[in-house]
Order: structure tokens, then C-alpha cells, then sequence
């Protein structure tokens, strides 16, 4: 929030100082990956090196893009299963940020705050994102040249980014075009009227035709050139016709197809639907065109298709377990091949497998107990050809009964392994 007020005063702010005009800057720095009980790689800051495009917006905060280059052993996440590189490799990166400035250029020595979003290429194949948040010293040189110490804290915005320090030293030279030649302008003509306007030629923006001095000498102009003059015409830079005041024919709901030609113009829509908007055949708030059963209600989360919650519901309610026991009979086990038929019907489709027990037993007991009722699912879809990353799986114990746990019949009810659907 502090930092979003620091860049609202600076951009509203109105003084006499001056904002950064277009400059570039070498850079030279060091990526150090912080070692962790999870990572393996670079044990050791890197070098790297790169350009800058600095440009201010205002007195207070310049905008900045980083292009740096390095070559390491990027240390990715075990976790993660990206193979270990035995040599370093190339590494670029790119981020744009913003620098706010808590002095203006005017001074010598400006401390800044930066935050922005990056992208690096490692081995030319992975992609990591990032998101550089930090501060550094801007100190004047000369002829608006300045030196940027800057230290950033770059953390994680993707899956394969590991969090990483980036120290900086950078040296910027303004872009400068070259000076233009001062207009010699010429004497000033004879006071000559040639079109007999009353206005003289020098002043005459039209000398061969007549025309008024309020329009500077030429004729009531048409600047949309629809034969209606510019004193007549409502639409003046639009061309229209005398029958709308010299405006287009009017597009009551603005969207881009005229009253004349829209069949419903009172409802934005599109040209192919002539005007109106795209269809919902089935009436379930999904259109058409995005409905992947446009003639079955369904729900907009699964593209229009049938709610498979219900299906996995009713499927659940045969996946009870005996007291202590993680065993399901093949017949029920059978059951769930209704959920293999919606997993090949719906690809965006995964499902939460969720293991439950009752009351009876102690927590150190429910818990695992709990997650190999969920395996017992998990495992049956996974031989079924599901793939694993559709499916997650997990033990909640006795913390989340369906009903009570004070009779036979509750905890029987409570002893289960639930799905949920997950688009």
C-alpha cells in the first residue's frame, strides 16, 4: 500500500522538475541463488551482465527494461525433476519495472525503490518467471549520465523459478538527436487579395478561392467531406448524410453495425448473427460458440456440459469401508468406470480424491488410514488410464463427518472416500 502511494504522489505531483529523457545503460551485476534443503546447483554468486532502456514518466519515476545474459547451473527445485546440468549454460533474462524515485535527477544522489515482472530463458528451453522487487542509489555523472547501484530481490512467479538475489551496477547515456538548424524564414509577401475574399494572401489559407475571414479565406469547410457543411453538420468529423445531420446512420448499441442493418438494435451482438449476440441454444449462460454441448444444459465451468459433481456424488455413496478396514468389493470398485466414461468425455476435467474415516481411533491412527481409503480410488483410476496429474489424493482423518458419530449407522456414513470435480 506504501508503495503504491509513493508512486500515486509521485505521478500527480507538479513542480519544475524535469523527467529523464530516453536513455541506455550498461550493466553489470551478480545472481546468487540462495542454497536450501530442497535445491541443488550454484552454491556461489554468478556473474551476469546486460543493457538497460531507462525512460522517465515523471519527475519521480523512471521506467526501466532489463536485458541480462549470464551462463550457470540454473538450480532448480528437486521437487521439480528437471535434470541437473553438469555445465554451466547460457541464461537470459527480461523484466520491466518501475523506479520510484524519492528525489528528483536534480540531485546527486537519488535513493530509489524498484518493482517489476521479468521472464528468463535457461538453456535456451525452460521458461522462468519472476518478479524483481528492491531498492538502489541513482548518482549523477555528467552530461546527463548517471551510475545505478541497485540490489533486488527476485521472487518467484512460476513454477520452475527459484527465488534469487540480483546485484547491479549500471552506467546510463542519454539518446540524444541532433540538433535541428534554425528556419530561415522568408520576407513577408506584398499585402496582395487575389480571390477578392477581403482577406489578404498572406493570410489566406485558400488565396484561389473565395472565402470569409472567419475560415481564414476559404469556403464554410466540409471536413468529412459528406456534402454537408461543417455549420450544419452535428458529426463534423464523420461523414454522414443530410437525413442523420450529417451523421453515420446511428448504432444505438455500439456494436459496430448500424441501426439500418442490425436485427436487434437495441442488443450488442455481432455482424455474423446479423446484430444480435451469439446464441444459447441450451439456455444454460454458456453461448454457442463456446458450449461444447450447445443443445444440453450445463454449467460454465465444464464449456456447457453436464454438472459431473452430481455424477461423482451418487458414485461416492457406494464407497463406504468397514471399521479399520481400507477394502472395497470389485462390484463397487466397477462403479467407478462412470468416472473413467466423464474423464475421456470432459478433458478439462480432475478430480480431488479425498479419504475419510470416522470418530473410532486416534488421529495418528485415522490420518494414514484415512489416505489409503483415498489410494484405493486413486489407484483404480490410475489403472484405468487416467492420468495421474488429473487426479490428486488425500487423508482428512476424521475432520470433515457427514454424519454423526454417536451411532452405528452415522459412523458407517462418515467411513468413506469422497470425490470432488475440479475444472
Amino acid at each position: 500500500m506504501t508503495m503504491c502511494l509513493l508512486l500515486i504522489n509521485g505521478l500527480m505531483a507538479q513542480d519544475t522538475a524535469t523527467v529523464k529523457p530516453a536513455s541506455i545503460a550498461l550493466k553489470f551485476g551478480l545472481l546468487d541463488f540462495k542454497q536450501t534443503n530442497h535445491t541443488e546447483g550454484l552454491t556461489k554468486a554468478t556473474f551476469n551482465y546486460g543493457i538497460q532502456y531507462i525512460q522517465g514518466w515523471t519527475k519521480n519515476v523512471d521506467i526501466v527494461a532489463n536485458l541480462d545474459f549470464a551462463s550457470l547451473k540454473y538450480p532448480y527445485y528437486t521437487s521439480l525433476k528437471v535434470a541437473a546440468e553438469s555445465i554451466s549454460k547460457d541464461f537470459a533474462s527480461l523484466d520491466l519495472g518501475l523506479n520510484y524515485k524519492f528525489l528528483t535527477d536534480e540531485h546527486t544522489v537519488v535513493p530509489y525503490a524498484t518493482a517489476g515482472i521479468g521472464v528468463g530463458l535457461d538453456r535456451l528451453n525452460y521458461i522462468t518467471a519472476y518478479a524483481p522487487v528492491g531498492a538502489g542509489l541513482q548518482i549523477k555523472a555528467n552530461k546527463g549520465s548517471f551510475i545505478f547501484v541497485q540490489a533486488t530481490h527476485n521472487a518467484e512467479a512460476s513454477r520452475l523459478t527459484k527465488m534469487h538475489q540480483n546485484y547491479s551496477l549500471s552506467y546510463s547515456l542519454t539518446l540524444k538527436g541532433k540538433d535541428k538548424k534554425p528556419v530561415l524564414l522568408p520576407p513577408a509577401p506584398l499585402a496582395v487579395d487575389a480571390d477578392n475574399d477581403g482577406v489578404v494572401d498572406s493570410l489566406d489559407k485558400c488565396p484561389n478561392k473565395v472565402g470569409t475571414a472567419k475560415y481564414f479565406g476559404c469556403p464554410v469547410p466540409d471536413l468529412d467531406n459528406d456534402g454537408v457543411n461543417d455549420e450544419m453538420d452535428k458529426c463534423p468529423n464523420v461523414a454522414g448524410s443530410a437525413k442523420y445531420g450529417g451523421c453515420p446512420i446511428p448504432d444505438t448499441d455500439k456494436d459496430g453495425i448500424n441501426d439500418e442493418q442490425d436485427k436487434c438494435p437495441t442488443v450488442s451482438g455481432l455482424i455474423r448473427y446479423g446484430g444480435c449476440p451469439i446464441p444459447d441454444s441450451d439456455k444454460d449462460g454458456v453461448n454457442d460458440e463456446e458450449d461444447k454441448c450447445p443443445t444440453e444444459s450445463g454449467i460454465a465451468a465444464n464449456h456447457g456440459c453436464e454438472d459431473v459433481q452430481l455424477l461423482l456424488n451418487d458414485v461416492t455413496n457406494n464407497l463406504k469401508f468397514e471399521i479399520g478396514k481400507v477394502t472395497i468389493s470389485n462390484k463397487n470398485l466397477q462403479k467407478l468406470d462412470v468416472v473413467v466414461t466423464a474423464f475421456n468425455k470432459y478433458p478439462n476435467l480432475h478430480i480431488d480424491i479425498i479419504g475419510n474415516t470416522d470418530n473410532t481411533g486416534s488421529k495418528k491412527v485415522n490420518m494414514p488410514l484415512s489416505l489409503k481409503r483415498a489410494s484405493i480410488v486413486y489407484n483404480y483410476l490410475i489403472k484405468k488410464g487416467i492420468a495421474a496429474e488429473r487426479l490428486t489424493k488425500k487423508g482428512i482423518g476424521d475432520t470433515n463427518p457427514i454424519d454423526t458419530n454417536k451411532t452405528a449407522k452415522g459412523r458407517a456414513n462418515n467411513r468413506r472416500t469422497d470425490m470432488k470435480a475440479n475444472y
